[in-house]
């Protein structure tokens, strides 16, 4: 006995046609199963074709094609040639149509869209944290934006904000007595955002910032003078770059999220 032929025909890829195919064959012994995959099937031209190749090896059809329209034809294609078709979305379609009373998008690969939208979020993620603080000055190369502060100034929280909208951010802490990562020199200024804010509102979180840690709020880190110093340094260094600077003295960080995102995307658009 010849081994089967099964034919996966799909509107996108084809992967999951191809993976419930398999995951069902490994419930059997005895003859190995072909295989062969048609993805971006959506004329009925292409159908025909897989038709006619499905007839001369007696294969079946197994499918997942989303357009309502498609799917009748290759089931009236099949059944004008005797072969046998299993539609693997379409039932279940129709049940969740009757269940909610919506109809469809019928748009074909959208589950591969939101999982490549997903691993995008994912990566940006664990990017941010990667290149959270300056850790790993070469990120600054790889980063869609970089985020420049003094400490307290909301950079890993932004970062993080910003790689849930798939953004790759890293974050240099300023400190007058640190020399930047000359990589923060080479990139382009236009990934380089500053973050500004007035010496009075932080210093008000510093103090608070050390009271929640059980520490003196009186220490240098929140003195007057020290944060005046960090921020003329600051200011020093944006300078340098010729980079925007955004005061987020009075906004939250969905505030701040929102101008950088509106500045990036003004940027990819030119």
């Amino acid at each position: 006995m010849n081994d089967p032929i099964i034919y996966i025909v799909s509107d996108s890829v084809g992967e999951t046609a191809e993976l419930v195919t398999k995951a069902a064959l490994s419930q059997f012994s005895g003859p190995h199963a072909v295989i062969k995959r048609f993805p971006y099937v959506e004329d009925p031209s292409h159908i025909d074709e897989v038709v006619s190749m499905a007839k001369e090896d007696k294969g079946i059809v197994v499918y997942t094609l989303v357009k309502p329209e498609i799917r009748r034809y290759m089931v009236e294609a099949a059944g004008s040639e005797n072969i046998k078709v299993f539609d693997l979305i379409g039932p279940l379609m129709d049940q969740l149509e009757s269940m909610y009373s919506m109809e469809p998008f019928f748009e074909p690969g959208l589950v591969r869209r939101l999982d490549e939208e997903y691993f995008k979020k994912v990566d940006a993620i664990e990017f941010a944290v990667k290149y959270d603080d300056g850790r790993d000055p070469r990120g600054l190369l790889k980063a869609d934006i970089i985020l420049i502060g003094v400490s307290r100034t909301s950079k890993t929280p932004l970062s993080q904000f910003l790689a849930h909208k798939r953004v790759k951010v890293a974050n240099v802490p300023i400190v007058p007595e640190v020399d930047p990562p000359e990589e923060l020199f080479s990139v382009p200024k236009e990934k380089c955002i500053g973050l500004k804010i007035s010496p009075d509102k932080l210093n008000q979180i510093r103090r608070e910032r050390l009271i929640s840690l059980g520490l003196d709020d009186s220490a240098s880190y929140a003195d007057l003078e020290r944060i005046e110093k960090e921020l003329t340094y600051f200011e020093d260094i944006t300078a340098r770059i010729d980079c925007e600077v955004i005061d987020v003295t009075n906004k939250a960080v969905e505030e701040t999220a929102n101008i950088i995102m509106s500045m990036y995307r003004g940027r990819k658009s030119t």
